[in-house]
């Protein structure tokens, strides 16, 4: 597969960046992951806005026009013959030699890779994760290179198929899932963790709340136990890869169809498609 490297379109096998980039180092880096639907990125805008503000807050400076990025990716798309596609756009802060660094990372790696989706499935498992999920490095949760926390969680999921693993907070919140958001129905009422918990304000999580909104459907955003998700009439995930991803079952207790989700997956559907 050809990847984005600074400005160039290269062979993954010859992509590479410096020992010395603290993206590398210590950490300091964001991405963003999201999906091209017939060669169209979605939410882009939405995606890069959140970017954006991450890298003020770590000090990257970073910026791209829209039609700058389009280009990008349509390019990678046609190099590496594909329409509907995973993307990842990866900014780290850049070489500045051994040691913390406390001034603006104005030279970044920015890195933009492309696979087609991989196959994603209609529903899944969720199971109670025993390792709690760690607080914000910063003022609110960003999505970096920090991921130790999330890679030690899906190991401890061992490797079970279609099982997404839902982290709980220090006091026992319901927080978000390894590599998702969470959502629950109850009584014709939505529900998903509050912001406070210290979870991703996942685009997708963002999105749904927009369609809730549009369809008059209430949703609440609190501190919630896990009995919620076991007293729930149906739960259902959200990342920008999978979309919105029905709950089956969580140990025990097994959901049915849901038709407030069958609504969502409809309207998800219709804004991405394109012709």
């Amino acid at each position: 597969m050809f990847v984005y490297l600074n400005g160039k379109y290269v062979d993954e096998s010859t992509a590479s960046v410096s020992l010395f980039d603290h993206g590398f180092l210590y950490g300091l880096g964001l991405f963003e992951t999201f999906r091209l639907y017939n060669g169209h990125p979605f939410l882009l805008d939405d995606h890069f806005q959140r970017m954006g503000q991450g890298l003020e807050q770590i000090g990257i400076d970073w910026t791209i026009s829209k039609d700058h990025a389009t280009e990008i990716l349509q390019e990678l798309a046609r190099l590496n013959k594909v329409q509907d596609a995973y993307v990842r756009w990866n900014v780290s802060a850049g070489d500045e030699g051994l040691g913390l660094y406390t001034g603006r990372y104005l030279e970044p790696t920015v890195a933009v890779m492309m696979k087609p989706l991989p196959p994603i499935g209609s529903s899944k498992a969720i199971s109670i994760l025993k390792r709690r999920r760690n607080t914000p490095e910063g003022d609110y949760r960003l999505k970096s290179h920090h991921y130790l926390n999330n890679v030690l969680a899906k190991r401890e999921l061992g490797s079970v198929l279609n099982t997404e693993g839902i982290f709980l907070t220090q006091e026992g919140w319901i927080a978000e899932g390894i590599t998702s958001n969470i959502f629950w129905v109850k009584g014709g009422t939505v529900f998903t963790p509050s912001l406070d918990t210290g979870i991703l304000n996942g685009i997708t999580r963002q999105y749904v709340s927009e369609l809730l909104n549009k369809k008059g459907i209430p949703l609440k955003e609190g501190l919630y136990p896990q009995e919620a998700i076991f007293e729930a009439d149906a739960v259902f995930l959200t990342n920008s890869i999978q979309e919105l991803v029905k709950v089956d079952s969580c140990d025990e207790k097994r959901y049915k169809d849901h038709p407030l989700l069958e609504t969502l997956q409809q309207m998800y559907k219709k804004e991405t498609t394109w012709r």
